[in-house]
């Protein structure tokens, strides 16, 4: 009897790591975004947006974002071109051409991905579906005008969302007060993108 209950107590222990494991498997990567004056952290929806997250922490896994910097805030205030109007900081390797720049990829838009643009939703940058790279943004209030069938892009496919912040929006809210000209910060803010 003593050696049944070994087996049966293994066994349990064996389901129990099995189930672990799977679980594990399960959850979404969190990156970290430290910055001078504190930390950001993001779960990324790897299920939902792959092509989008792949990319991302390929840019992370590689060192691609050493040089990476908060640069461009969008607020009420500096949209005067724009009848959409967004709030929203960006971040990257910068608005020119980067030797750590990968290739573009493959747009992820919102209602093929589920991930629309929320308070802290963190999606990328791009000009035409398909020209995303290393830029990313993060999303102050909710910007249903960036989601798929939005009007502030002008051909509707709006933006790839793949992520959410789930600490630091105080931060990332004190940054897009920061001094800015023409959408540009007067200062950047050097950033720091790992995994957590």
């Amino acid at each position: 009897m003593s050696y049944l209950k070994k087996i049966f107590t293994l066994l349990l222990l064996f389901l129990y790591f099995i189930i672990l494991n799977a679980c594990r498997k399960e959850l979404n990567p969190l990156i970290v975004i430290k910055t001078p004056f504190g930390e950001i952290t993001a779960e990324l929806y790897a299920k939902k947006a792959p092509i989008t997250v792949n990319n991302f922490l390929s840019y992370i896994k590689q060192n691609r974002y050493n040089e990476c910097h908060f640069y461009r805030v969008v607020h009420p205030d500096n949209q005067a071109n724009n009848k959409i109007r967004i709030e929203v900081i960006q971040g990257g390797l910068g608005i020119d051409k980067h030797p750590k720049e990968l290739e573009p990829i493959s747009h992820e838009s919102t209602n093929k991905t589920g991930v629309t643009h929320k308070d802290g939703t963190i999606s990328m940058a791009r000009l035409e579906p398909g020209t995303a790279s290393s830029e990313f943004f993060i999303c102050i209030n909710d910007q249903p005008e960036l989601d798929y069938g939005g009007k502030r892009n002008p051909d509707g496919q709006g933006f790839a969302a793949f992520g959410q912040v789930v600490k630091g929006m105080d931060l990332v809210k004190n940054i897009q007060k920061m001094n800015s000209k023409d959408q540009f910060l007067e200062k950047i803010v050097p950033i720091h993108i790992e995994l957590k």
